[in-house]
């Protein structure tokens, strides 16, 4: 007696779900040439990171939107996840800049919803697809307070450098007092164990004051210049 899913007409559920991962790369791919063809004159950018959980009149949301409106003024475009909370603060403050505000928003469930002061939107269905133009785009990151989103995005953005799979850029955390106890585990447990080297931890600055935050970035970019070179161009190219 044959097999049931050998009779003719019937497709081995296996079989299925490999021909839907296969057709699901083309929309990844789109995802990534639409992404990457609206974001491509925006440089130079700064991503900006934190909670979606924290209301407008936190101390947290106020200092996110000094930052970006600095950012913004200065001439950098300043990216967010798009969404609610230091998102929404990042977006606000560039959006009453100079510069554009955008905005990368993620398709989900519950909890993400788009802030209305964005430039520039784009939302996408894939969380990989989208941190990749967090990177691609950005010559610094600025990290607020946040929870599991936030850390990921800091992780990867420290990950990337460490590894040289992305250009060199600042890395600044905002806020010391939040950021305190982090900075002592990884020096603690990851440097005294031998996982990191002592000298990755300056890949990490700790600012408080917006303007400075801006000051670093120019700093750490004056002798480089803001244009990606020919060899980081390659670098970005396999990020």
């Amino acid at each position: 007696m044959s097999h049931p899913d050998k009779l003719p007409g019937r497709v081995a559920p296996d079989r299925q779900w490999s021909a839907r991962e296969s057709w699901r790369t083309f929309g990844i791919m789109s995802e990534f040439v639409e992404a990457t063809d609206r974001l491509s004159e925006i440089r130079p950018a700064v991503s900006v990171f934190g909670s979606a959980r924290i209301p407008p009149d936190h101390a947290y949301y106020m200092l996110a939107e000094q930052i970006s409106r600095r950012l913004s003024d200065a001439g950098f475009s300043v990216i967010s996840g798009g969404g609610p909370g230091i998102m929404e603060a990042a977006n606000k403050g560039a959006y009453f800049g100079k510069s554009p505000s955008v905005g990368l928003n993620i398709a989900l469930p519950r909890e993400q919803q788009s802030n209305p002061y964005q430039d520039i939107s784009h939302t996408f269905h894939h969380f990989f697809a989208r941190k990749v133009m967090f990177v691609k785009f950005a010559m610094a990151y600025v990290v607020l307070p946040g929870g599991f989103g936030t850390l990921d995005e800091l992780f990867e953005a420290l990950t990337l450098v460490q590894t040289g799979k992305t250009r060199s850029m600042p890395i600044i955390l905002v806020h010391s007092p939040f950021w305190r106890g982090l900075l002592d585990w990884l020096r603690d447990a990851l440097v005294a164990n031998g996982m990191i080297d002592k000298k990755d931890l300056d890949l990490l600055r700790v600012i408080d004051d917006p303007q400075a935050v801006v000051e670093a970035i120019f700093d750490h970019h004056e002798k480089r210049g803001f244009e990606p070179s020919e060899a980081e161009r390659e670098v970005l190219l396999n990020l």
